[in-house]
């Protein structure tokens, strides 16, 4: 009897439920055109591609990616027990058609289901008119207006900081990580910006919500995960806690901060602390009678404003490393523009020699560092895997017949390698794919390049990533050399994003002369 007790009873007990959804509720076939779609390699009886599934997140791309090789634009169908019938789509007109048609596809029950414990009802994890009125306030936030004061007073300021912080490690000969370093600088701008508050990328909130976010996206890979986390689950309920009361400590502030106001603003000569705390005040003013909403819509503009784009930096300055050439190309552009800027204000009468710190890169003033980050972006997703639920049966513009409530795959990762979209090249880092022969930036639909999501939920932060990229980027390359101080290859660790396991740790080298405009 002992033998069906423990792992061995709870062993036969998922076998016995594989078997029954296996042969009683067994997943249908998807079919393009009457003929059924085909599997794909590594597909198994009874359990399809379930236990592929399990496997590190870093074999799960190689495998997606193999598929994109073997399947290229193909649709192909995928099994996992306990998931509704799933389809992998490669093809930019099928994801162009699910982009377009937002009511048709929508984050479903399965998301919902899934990442509820951590974000909620927030804009990440809703549909209609919630996630309608929590995108208008967004949109709010992100206006032009806004977006200068970023540009000329809250990145500056905080893009200093962290030149300061590279500069001592730099005297001191001391390893400096850093994706820590950029994520602070995301972290000070949205807390400052969004909700008036001092935030700092070491603090408990941000431990939970990275093991948070891991425990997530392992759902999403393990179909037993309501299984395991009842053994495993209590250090997540624990992060889930910290979470939630650091987003409760958001709203309590803004509350006290529009109590002791009288709900009007002050007049203040700061441009950034008269837009400081715009958004949880936006988000107050809408849903204030639900404080739970708001602490949830203030945690997913949080973590998605700040994660997402220091994660693409950090990932941009790995691939820096690894290509010198590219970067000296940074230098040398960023170099230009600070000489035409310090003959400009000669000409002006106000002196030469500007401060590199005191003048605000775009992406129009460098375009070849914008081609940098953008082929960062392709090879370096933030968002790895997207998935959508059909609310009913519809047909994609390929004639693959979906039926209501299947799912829609698309791995962004393997998408950006596909030799049909990007050349037999695309496994290469070649920022000059994204330039023109004038050395103009090539731009790319939303469905050839997926990274900033498509149609109505277009990223509603792409304009502030791409600001951010070009002024840290061209800074930290004109202000220092960077040493990789790390053996081992750089991946991503388990999470809903792509933060790279254990930072980017580098010895830091002050350049001569970066205080003006003549570098090194």
């Amino acid at each position: 009897m002992a033998l069906l007790e423990g792992p061995t009873l709870l062993l036969l007990a998922v076998f016995g439920a594989l078997l029954c959804y296996r042969y009683l509720l067994r997943t249908p076939q998807i079919r393009r055109d009457g003929v059924p779609l085909r599997r794909p390699p590594n597909t198994l009886p009874l359990v399809g591609n379930g236990i592929l599934f399990l496997q590190p997140r870093q074999k799960l791309f190689s495998w997606f990616v193999k598929c994109e090789d073997l399947f290229g634009r193909e649709t192909f169908q995928i099994s996992v027990p306990t998931l509704p019938p799933g389809v992998v789509i490669n093809d930019p007109r099928n994801l162009d058609y699910v982009f377009k048609n937002e009511g048709l596809f929508s984050k479903g029950d399965l998301f919902k289901r899934l990442s509820r414990d951590l974000f909620g009802a927030g804009i990440i994890n809703v549909d209609g008119e919630l996630w309608k009125a929590q995108r208008r306030v967004g949109l709010a936030f992100l206006s032009a207006s806004n977006l200068r004061v970023l540009t000329h007073v809250a990145l500056p300021r905080y893009r200093d900081r962290a030149t300061r912080r590279l500069s001592a490690h730099a005297r001191a000969g001391s390893v400096a990580d850093l994706q820590s370093v950029f994520h602070e600088i995301t972290s000070q701008l949205m807390g400052k910006m969004a909700y008036d508050m001092e935030m700092h990328s070491d603090d408990d909130f941000t431990v939970a919500f990275e093991y948070s976010s891991g425990v997530t996206a392992g759902r999403f890979q393990n179909p037993l995960w309501f299984i395991t986390e009842a053994f495993t689950g209590r250090r997540f309920r624990r992060a889930l806690a910290t979470i939630r009361a650091f987003g409760n400590s958001i709203v309590e502030h803004a509350v006290s901060v529009r109590s002791t106001q009288g709900g009007e603003g002050v007049s203040r000569s700061d441009k950034l602390d008269e837009i400081s705390g715009g958004l949880i005040r936006s988000l107050l003013e809408v849903f204030g009678d639900d404080r739970n909403l708001v602490t949830d819509a203030a945690l997913n503009y949080l973590s998605a404003g700040r994660d997402t784009v220091a994660q693409a930096l950090t990932w941009s300055m790995h691939l820096l490393m690894q290509h010198r050439f590219v970067l000296e190309k940074i230098r040398e552009e960023a170099q230009a523009f600070l000489d035409a800027f310090d003959a400009s204000g000669a000409e002006a009468g106000c002196g030469a020699d500007v401060d590199v710190k005191s003048v605000v890169f775009t992406p129009v003033s460098l375009p070849y560092t914008m081609a940098v980050f953008y082929e960062a972006l392709r090879l370096y997703p933030p968002i790895p895997f997207e998935i959508k639920q059909c609310e009913r049966a519809t047909t994609l513009p390929d004639g693959t017949f979906l039926p209501e409530k299947s799912i829609i795959f698309w791995c962004t990762w393997a998408m950006n390698r596909s030799k049909a979209s990007w050349g037999d090249d695309a496994d290469a880092f070649r920022p000059e794919r994204w330039l023109t022969a004038e050395g103009k930036l090539v731009m790319k639909s939303a469905s050839e390049f997926p990274v900033f999501n498509g149609g109505p939920r277009l990223c509603l932060g792409k304009r502030m990533a791409e600001l951010m990229a070009c002024q840290v980027l061209a800074t930290m390359v004109l202000m220092f050399d960077f040493v990789p101080a790390y053996e081992t290859e750089r991946v991503s660790k388990s999470s809903l994003t792509l933060p790279m396991q254990g930072g980017l740790p580098c010895l830091v080298k002050q350049r001569a002369n970066t205080r003006r405009g003549k570098i090194g």
